[in-house]
């Protein structure tokens, strides 16, 4: 398997050196050079089973087999549940496909623990080390510092919005105390964070003192994992028949792996993007134009996002895989602000994905609703995901799968201004809120962070 730029202008790679370059030098995304077809799953497959099967194709030749399962065994025996992402059923033919049992319960711990370990493995064969600077809009953030903390090769400096995460995501980034993590709350947004990491890529000079490398979602190691649980759900529910997807979406990563297990072969019927109330994604749905608008704060921050950097794989495929075409559409987003798609190219967006935005009493009314129904407690973001699909859902005789992306835990104060119970974290973290954290807050200036990495990080 090789790996292209979605730009065109970056080297083609093999998987190895994809994992540690993050982001293509070219400021593109890496997507692997063909799609192939999954292969067959006998439906008593063990996660880990699932997850070595339909991964090997992306990682080979850069990993044997023997030595792949032994870093997919090791990371899903961080999991709390035997089945690792369960599904369990809620309502009305809906799902509802668990991604928190991890040792940070969110969804970011599926593909960060494996992450993690390829990282490790990647750079002990090289000899080399590398600075991870991730951007985080909230979850991303503690996984990464889960999945890296202690390890000899790798730095970690973590860049979350100041004041736009909630006080469990923050403490649970703030409160590891290893000499490799390190956390910044950067004056600004998300979409500012996320944009001064892709800055950092485009120094080359900075980042090749640094080796600096990515966990956000535009690696593609972080797609790769994800598309497992696409796969092993739609197993459990659908038994070989149709079943559709809804997603609480802020980057795009998430849905963007549904839609690589509906192209490599998953029967996925549907996709539905569920947003807060930043909807440029609900809103290039509607109408073919992605425009940005302000950042809003929301009750559910991991979403608080303008700039859905993983669109840029889908377009892509939307441009018929012609990088010069997409390059031009990125730079007229990145200077207008926004890009008009067309309406060829959205109907072949719109023949799989749908979209649907809810504010945040809405997103209360969710939360409520599904517990007074059903005894489950959802966190704001899952609560957004189900609302969608009880929204855009077209074919009430296709299971609809809800992705549950956090525990209710980790947003304790939505949670309890809906039904007016506060959620308790798992034994694991129930100490949180008496650790002691440790972090500094730096302007959102590209030259102030630089020096503060490479002073951090002993560069």
């Amino acid at each position: 398997m090789k790996y292209v730029s979605t730009r065109g202008q970056a080297p083609v790679l093999e998987f190895g050196d994809v994992l540690l370059a993050g982001l293509a030098t070219d400021g593109g995304l890496y997507v692997p050079d063909e799609w192939r077809q999954q292969p067959g799953l006998s439906f008593d497959a063990s996660y880990v089973d699932a997850a070595v099967a339909v991964m090997a194709p992306y990682v080979a030749p850069s990993l044997d087999e023997a030595t792949f399962r032994a870093m997919v065994t090791e990371a899903y025996a961080t999991f709390d549940h035997p089945e690792v992402c369960p599904v369990r059923p809620i309502d009305d033919g809906l799902w509802l496909l668990e991604l928190f049992w991890g040792p940070t319960i969110a969804f970011k711990d599926v593909a960060l623990q494996l992450v993690g370990r390829l990282f490790d493995h990647e750079l002990t064969a090289r000899g080399e080390r590398a600075t991870i600077v991730v951007a985080t809009s909230g979850d991303t953030g503690s996984a990464a510092i889960e999945a890296c903390r202690g390890r000899s090769n790798l730095d970690i400096v973590v860049l979350h919005p100041a004041g736009r995460v909630s006080d469990v995501q923050r403490k649970q980034m703030t409160t590891v105390h290893e000499p490799n993590v390190h956390n910044v709350a950067v004056e600004g947004t998300f979409d500012d964070c996320q944009d001064l990491v892709k800055q950092m890529f485009a120094d080359v000079a900075f980042r090749e003192t640094v080796g600096l490398s990515a966990m956000n979602s535009i690696n593609w190691a972080r797609v790769m994992a994800q598309v497992v649980y696409y796969v092993t759900s739609a197993k459990a529910v659908g038994a070989g028949e149709p079943v559709s997807f809804s997603v609480p979406t802020g980057n795009f990563g998430n849905v963007f792996a549904g839609w690589v297990a509906r192209r490599t072969g998953t029967p996925i019927s549907q996709l539905v993007v569920g947003s807060n109330s930043n909807d440029i994604l609900t809103r290039w749905l509607a109408t073919g134009v992605m425009e940005k608008t302000g950042v809003h704060p929301t009750i559910s921050p991991s979403m608080d996002i303008q700039v859905s950097s993983n669109a840029e794989r889908l377009l892509f495929e939307l441009y018929e895989r012609n990088p010069l075409l997409l390059a031009d559409r990125m730079a007229e987003f990145k200077d207008e602000g926004r890009v008009e798609t067309g309406d060829t190219r959205l109907a072949s967006v719109t023949e799989v994905f749908d979209g649907a935005s809810f504010d945040d009493d809405q997103t209360r009314a969710e939360i409520r609703r599904t517990y007074e129904a059903t005894g489950v407690v959802l966190d704001p973001h899952t609560a957004v995901g189900v609302a969608a699909a009880r929204a855009a859902r077209r074919d009430p005789d296709v299971p609809m799968i809800c992705l549950a992306t956090a525990h209710p835990a980790k947003f304790p104060d939505a949670v309890e201004q809906a039904i007016g119970i506060r959620p308790e974290l798992p034994e694991h973290l129930a100490d949180l809120f008496d650790r002691q954290e440790s972090y500094e807050t730096k302007p959102a200036d590209l030259a102030v962070l630089e020096a503060h990495v490479q002073a951090l990080t002993g560069h």
